[in-house]
Parts: C-alpha cells; sequence; structure tokens
C-alpha cells in the first residue's frame, strides 16, 4: 500500500498517523510539504518552495485563490516528480486550506482522496463578528470570507471522504458536505502527557516551581484576541490581589495566527499588558514564547489552574493536554470548547465575563482539594474519547487503510491495525 501526505506544514495534524504508517512493513509512505515542513522516520518527504508571488494585480476578492494557484502549481511539480519515481498512492491524505489538493486527482485520478476538514469560514455563529470590541468586516469583507472556502469547496467536490477533529468544526461545513465527514480527533499521547505530582518548572529568573505552587497557566500559539488573551489579561488585576503568591505563566508568541491584526506597529501581547501593567504586580507574570514541547508539558504539570478560551474557531490541541495533564481548566463557554468541556471535567464561563473569570481561577488557587475530582475527570475524558494508542490512531488506520480493494493491499491493512505493536 502506498499512502501520500499533503501539507503545507508536514506532518501537523497528520504527525502521529504517518508515523506509525511510516514504520508498517508493506506500507510506503511519502509526504509533500513546504519549506517549514519536517522529515519522518519512514516518510520520503518531498519540499517545494512557492517564492515571493505578487497578486496585487489580481482582483481583491481573488488573491487569496489566486496565491493558492501559484501554490498549487508548484504541487503539480511535485506530484509529477512523484509519479515519475514510481510512486503512485492508492491513498492521498491532504489539508485543503492552501489549495494544495486543486492538482491532485489530475495526476493521480484513481487514489482514495481524503481532506482535512479544519474550519470552514462563515459570518455567523463562528469566529467572525463574535468579539464587539473588534468591528464586524463591510460587506466587501464578508464577500472576501466567503471567498476564503473556494479551494476547499473544490476539495470537498471531489474527494471520496473527509475527516474533522470535532463535530463542532464538521458543523461549520455546508449540509451538503457533511455526510462526506467523519468525526475523527488525531488523539493525545496521554502516555507522555500525564499527571507528575513531583514535576517542577524552573523560571527564566531562576525560580523553581512546583505543584505546591500557585500557578496559572495560558497558552496559545500566539497572544490575540481570538484565543481570549484580552479577557485572561484584564482578569489578572483581580487574580494578583486576592492571591499575592501566584505566578502567571504565559506560553506563546507574540504574532497574530488568526484573526485582526493589531494596530500599526504594536502587537497584541504588549497592547494588553499595557492596558493593565499598573494594576498588576510585573514581577510575578511570565511571558515565556514557545516552549519545547518537554517545558510546556511541566508548565502544565504544575499548573493549578488553567485558562483556555477561543472565539468559536479551531479547537486547539493544548486544551485536551491539559485536560490530559490533569489541569482545573477554566474554559470560555464557547462552542467549540462545550464540546470537551463540562461541568465535571472542567469550569465554563461566558467568554467576556472578565469577573467570573477572576472568581474561578481565584477558587481554583484556594481550595485545590475541591477540584481534585474535576482534575482526574479532565484526564479520564481524554483516555476515554481522545486516546491515541487506544482509540484516534486505530480509527484514523481503519479510515485511512481499511477501504482499499485491492487484496494485497488489504492484506497490508490488516497489519497496520495491531497498534500496540508499534
Amino acid at each position: 500500500m502506498n499512502v501520500l501526505f499533503v501539507h503545507n506544514n508536514f506532518p501537523a495534524q497528520f504527525q502521529h498517523l504517518a508515523r506509525f504508517l511510516g514504520q508498517r512493513p508493506g506500507v510506503e509512505v511519502a509526504a509533500i510539504g513546504g519549506q517549514t515542513s519536517r522529515s519522518i522516520k519512514g516518510v520520503r518527504l518531498f519540499k517545494y518552495g512557492l517564492g515571493t508571488v505578487d497578486v496585487s494585480s489580481s482582483h481583491p476578492f481573488a488573491r487569496r485563490f489566486d496565491l493558492e494557484c501559484h501554490r498549487a502549481e508548484q504541487i503539480l511539480y511535485a506530484l509529477t516528480n512523484l509519479k515519475l519515481s514510481g510512486f503512485v498512492p492508492d491513498v492521498v491524505v491532504a489539508h485543503p486550506g492552501w489549495g494544495e489538493t486543486l492538482p491532485i486527482r489530475s495526476i493521480f485520478p484513481k487514489a482514495r482522496l481524503i481532506i482535512y476538514c479544519e474550519f470552514f469560514y462563515g459570518s455567523a455563529d463562528r469566529d467572525v463578528g463574535f468579539d464587539p470590541e473588534f468591528p464586524a468586516m463591510g460587506m466587501d469583507g464578508h464577500v472576501g470570507l466567503h471567498l476564503k472556502n473556494a479551494a476547499t469547496l473544490l476539495a470537498l467536490s471531489e474527494c471520496d471522504a473527509g475527516i474533522a477533529p470535532t463535530h463542532w468544526q464538521r458543523s461549520t461545513f455546508p449540509k451538503l458536505f457533511q455526510e462526506k465527514i467523519t468525526v475523527l480527533h488525531e488523539g493525545i499521547d496521554t502516555a507522555t502527557v500525564k499527571p507528575a505530582p513531583k514535576a517542577s518548572y524552573r523560571l527564566p529568573s531562576g525560580e523553581l516551581l512546583t505543584a505546591k505552587d500557585e500557578v496559572v497557566t495560558f497558552v496559545a500559539r500566539n497572544l490575540e484576541p481570538l484565543r481570549g488573551y484580552h479577557v485572561f489579561m484584564r482578569a489578572l488585576p483581580r487574580i494578583m490581589a486576592d492571591r499575592p503568591n501566584a505566578r502567571i505563566l504565559l506560553i506563546g508568541g507574540n504574532g497574530t495566527s488568526y484573526g485582526a491584526q493589531p494596530p500599526a506597529g504594536t502587537t497584541w501581547q504588549t497592547r494588553f499588558l499595557d492596558e493593565v501593567a499598573g494594576q498588576i504586580d510585573r514581577k510575578r507574570v511570565f511571558f515565556l514564547g514557545h516552549l519545547a514541547y518537554e517545558d510546556y508539558l511541566r508548565a502544565l504539570q504544575i499548573s493549578s489552574a488553567h485558562v483556555y478560551f477561543s472565539y468559536p474557531f479551531v479547537l486547539s490541541w493544548s486544551l485536551l493536554e491539559a485536560m490530559s495533564a490533569g489541569c482545573v481548566v477554566i474554559g470560555s463557554d464557547t462552542a467549540p470548547v462545550r464540546e470537551i468541556l463540562n461541568d465535571q471535567n472542567g469550569i465554563r464561563v461566558p467568554f467576556f465575563a472578565v469577573d467570573q473569570l477572576a472568581h474561578r481561577v481565584i477558587e481554583a488557587l484556594t481550595d485545590r482539594d475541591k477540584f481534585l475530582k474535576i482534575r482526574a475527570a479532565a484526564r479520564q475524558t481524554v483516555l476515554d474519547r481522545y486516546d491515541l494508542a487506544r482509540t484516534c490512531l486505530p480509527a484514523l488506520v481503519e479510515f485511512v487503510c481499511g477501504d482499499i480493494r485491492d487484496s494485497s493491499a488489504t492484506r497490508a491493512g490488516s497489519k497496520l491495525l495491531k497498534v500496540g505493536s508499534a
């Protein structure tokens, strides 16, 4: 069996599946990705380069699709070279978000095409227009937003099947295509991401923190409004005044991954820090940037209260990892979070309720024994529904490899399901 992955930032969401298939006998695995892609043992990686593309002469509505077409051209060359090398995939697993799926059917018409259905843009019940602090876009903006889905719609029309990590993310796609999409999360490695009562984390100042300390954690790829950074910062004055020994650890970059850009010459991180700077003890607030994975896990393992907020948007791995580590999670009462977090395994508060967020964080810091059951339930949720080895990976392998009709490929696929032997 031959399996091809296509992702601009490979391995990304495909890391566990690609790594597992790359180690299976009888399976050849290749991947095509951009310059930021990383190699995985057992996977032949072909990188493509896009270079500088000027789409300014295109109509503003069409610029994103124009750029995606330029990317598709590079994918076309990579696919052609792959075919000339003798590799013809039985299955292609691809992310359609950057136009990379556009040429796949033309080069490999017989391959089973599975697309990763992460999010479908829309102007209602999603991130756009959710936060009244940031003005909604005008009519041109709504049309441009709608056109962001062009490559994804073409991929949905051509694919054999889709995979969405959560039910809510699946629900963002047009009902016409939802029957094609199966909910299969990529999984959390619960054997690695687990509670560790003796864990410690050393701050840049040299101070060593353990689970006995009062530690509030906040994690996002970048510290920005879409992930509730502004709400969290506005809750800090009350939290820090009430808990004078609390340490605040913020993990993430100072750029913008999603949503609105900050005013020119600023970052969201500094803008909202400046807003509360005179009301907090700056010496107890630590902006740690992007951490090595091991350090990130240690920070979760010593956390007394972990805050995860999000607009109605793609759910972060960090929520499930925090739960798997046994954190007390205080999450926003928004649709993607509600799918995971409930009154038994965490705490939900309205997204804009700054005072309520502060109150619940203070409560978690003050009476730790009260939340022991919630910590255990949080981890159990991940073990039951999102465990990589026992649940998610076997389901993904079956979904990707189980429908191949060729008998030899089917025999190879049957061996793949013995995940525990990896």
